[in-house]
């Protein structure tokens, strides 16, 4: 099968989008949004225990939610992008551990999960115009000494 030079180079922004919004989220960076999602998205973390909702609702929910963490390393990969000429859909596989840091100890929790995105091209380049998360696992806390692992 023969892919277009369109068809890579909206496939490259999608995947560069992908990645816009786990290194947002990750560094707290929450106005960097606005440059993943359509104005009017509509987000759903639902599965993942949040919210379902705008992208301010989103915002707001997730600087609130993220405080808990020290650490978060959102790495998406496999995306499975479908292209359809102004629209796209994609399913990429995200896997999360998130540290929360208690009295010294680290407590590090790994969300597994699937991303289910809308995606539409704008004036201003491809953005989400909805975001599903569908839960694949979420393991409990592991404590471990901050600066170390139990291995020594």
């Amino acid at each position: 099968m023969t892919v277009s030079l369109e068809a890579l180079s909206d496939r490259l922004e999608i995947a560069d989008l992908l990645v816009a919004y786990a290194h947002a989220v990750d560094r707290g960076r929450w106005d960097a949004l606005d440059d993943v999602f359509t104005p009017d998205a509509i987000i759903d973390y639902r599965e993942m225990g949040g919210i379902r909702g705008t992208l301010p609702e989103i915002k707001e929910f997730l600087a609130t939610s993220m405080e808990a963490f020290v650490r978060s390393h959102h790495m998406v990969a496999s995306s499975r992008v479908a292209l359809d000429g102004d629209s796209a859909s994609a399913v990429t596989m995200c896997h999360n551990p998130l540290v929360r840091e208690v009295d010294g100890t680290e407590h590090v929790m790994t969300c597994a999960l699937w991303y289910h995105d809308t995606l539409v091209r704008t004036a201003h380049g491809w953005r989400m115009s909805s975001r599903v998360t569908e839960r694949v696992a979420i393991s409990e806390p592991v404590s471990t000494p901050r600066g170390g692992s139990d291995n020594a």
